[in-house]
């Protein structure tokens, strides 16, 4: 027992190697690898299409082929599976991307649209302003409908108030003729009662034949001449047109000669009062957009 025991036991003396000893040993066996590399490369370029090196890398590449092959088919899912995810997450933020920039190309394209529209009226409109039949002694103001007629009520709201010269009865066109006057009227809006309205009255004349009546509400989106006596003188398309200012003691809303419209029809009948006259206008009341106000100059 001594005897092995004496065997079996080591040294005290007896020293590990240091790490400093495993740090050196390591540094020479990357130099090595380093050096065996340059050799392999030297060798292989002085050695492009044949030799012992390049006999050995077929060897090497047929032997790990099967490997190859077999870590290609399992990788395969997985990379389908990432490029499916990756080019569905891209064409969704790319739909996102093509959405918005058709909803901003369509709004342009809407405010081009309108703006194109109402610049055709408001040229209509300065057209019409510039014609000798304009009304002397007034200025137009020229505006936009911002609310439209209801079911009963035939009035609309335009832009334009007080602060631009508007008051109460003040005549409003567009480019084609009277469709009515100013009701109501705040700062910076008024309400202006069409000639569709069913209280609404214009005294008017056929400037063909010189007769006068009044212009009301008729049937099926036209109007009617009342007050014409069966004697006068009317006729399919004679011009009608506001009648303006007979005595200067009764001014009228309306100065003289804003286009109304033309007769459709007149006949006489045998239990009216008067005859029967029935005008089409020319202000389409169903596209109301530009209009002009008429203010007085003094």
């Amino acid at each position: 027992m001594a005897v092995l025991g004496t065997s079996v036991q080591r040294s005290r003396n007896e020293r590990r190697p240091s790490r400093g000893r495993s740090a050196h040993v390591r540094r020479v066996v990357l130099l090595g690898l380093v050096l065996l590399a340059l050799v392999l490369l030297t060798v292989s370029f002085r050695s492009p299409t044949g030799g012992a090196l390049h006999d050995a890398q077929g060897y090497g590449a047929s032997a790990l082929r099967p490997f190859q092959v077999a870590a290609e088919r399992v990788a395969r899912p997985f990379r389908d599976a990432y490029d499916y995810v990756s080019g569905l997450t891209g064409a969704k933020s790319e739909n996102k991307k093509l959405h918005r920039e058709v909803r901003q190309l369509r709004a342009q394209y809407v405010a081009n649209l309108a703006a194109a529209s109402q610049l055709a009226e408001f040229k209509a409109l300065l057209h019409f302003e510039e014609l000798k039949t304009f009304p002397k002694n007034f200025r137009p103001v020229n505006t936009t409908v911002i609310s439209f007629p209801g079911t009963f009520a035939q009035q609309v709201t335009i832009a334009a108030g007080s602060s631009s010269g508007l008051r109460m009865n003040t005549p409003v066109v567009t480019a084609d003729g009277l469709i009515g006057r100013v009701t109501n009227v705040t700062p910076h809006t008024a309400q202006v009662t069409l000639l569709s309205d069913p209280q609404s009255s214009v005294p008017a004349v056929d400037v063909t034949h010189h007769i006068s009546g009044l212009i009301r509400r008729g049937p099926r989106g036209t109007f009617d001449l009342d007050r014409v006596p069966k004697e006068a003188i009317v006729k399919k398309g004679d011009v009608i047109v506001t009648r303006g200012t007979v005595d200067r003691r009764l001014p009228d809303y309306y100065p003289y000669g804003i286009p109304i419209g033309t007769v459709l029809s007149a006949s006489p009948s045998d239990i009216a009062t008067f005859l029967t006259v029935q005008v089409t206008p020319y202000a389409r009341f169903d596209q109301l957009d530009a209009v002009a106000a008429l203010v007085p100059k003094k």
